[in-house]
């Protein structure tokens, strides 16, 4: 019988559609509760969607003490206009969807985080996505996982021309990435999400998942 109750946020995301349709369709999951800025439709099976005001997080209750918190959230500088604004998704909302886990009793938050992520890193995008990951470790959640894919593969709602182009050569060039370099790959949003719920079923420990590990790990659950 289905036991699980899990809590998404970012399902109409590349990475968290797939999550959303992968969790209604497992057996393991009674319950699914997915929060969005705009209503969901169609609705999957066994699943709630309410609309929500992002700013205002902190206003959210769960309708259930989720077991399971998947965080999908993430934009792009030039989705979000400015630093101020990027940091704002993918530092601060990621930090307050794992304050309301550990608010909630969540046994396990998996997130997505990026290939590179490091919180001293020169580089502006894997400093912000370090920095979230630190945060979020530093809260004491019984269990975090932190998955950090390589540029994500998957037909997306939205245009974005240089990231076409950009998986385009990734593709062109992957039989080139052998040995350390395969972690370079380019790897399916479908990939991701099936990472996803193996690690919370698993209950694998709190760290960090890297793109060949969670390519490896999804294999293996397709």
């Amino acid at each position: 019988m289905p036991s699980h109750r899990a809590l998404i946020f970012g399902a109409q995301g590349l990475v968290g559609s797939r999550l959303l349709a992968q969790l209604a369709a497992h057996h393991a999951y009674a319950q699914i509760e997915a929060p969005v800025r705009r209503p969901l439709v169609p609705l999957p099976p066994r699943v709630r969607a309410p609309c929500i005001d992002f700013d205002r997080l902190d206003d959210f209750v769960p309708s259930a003490s989720p077991d399971h918190v998947f965080c999908c959230l993430g934009t792009t500088l030039r989705k979000a206009g400015s630093q101020a604004a990027f940091r704002r998704v993918d530092h601060d909302l990621v930090v307050a969807i794992a304050r309301l886990a550990l608010r909630h009793g969540a046994q396990h938050l998996v997130f997505v985080s990026a290939l590179g992520a490091n919180p001293v890193s020169r580089v502006f995008y894997n400093r912000v996505k370090g920095e979230a990951e630190a945060a979020v470790f530093a809260l004491g959640l019984p269990k975090v996982t932190a998955l950090r894919p390589s540029l994500l593969a998957g037909d997306r709602t939205e245009s974005r021309p240089a990231e076409r182009a950009g998986l385009w050569l990734a593709k062109a060039v992957a039989p080139l990435l052998l040995g350390p370099l395969r972690r370079y790959r380019a790897i399916e949003a479908d990939a991701v999400a099936r990472a996803m719920i193996a690690i919370a079923l698993a209950g694998v420990p709190t760290g960090a998942v890297e793109s060949e590990a969670i390519a490896a790990l999804a294999a293996t659950t397709s």
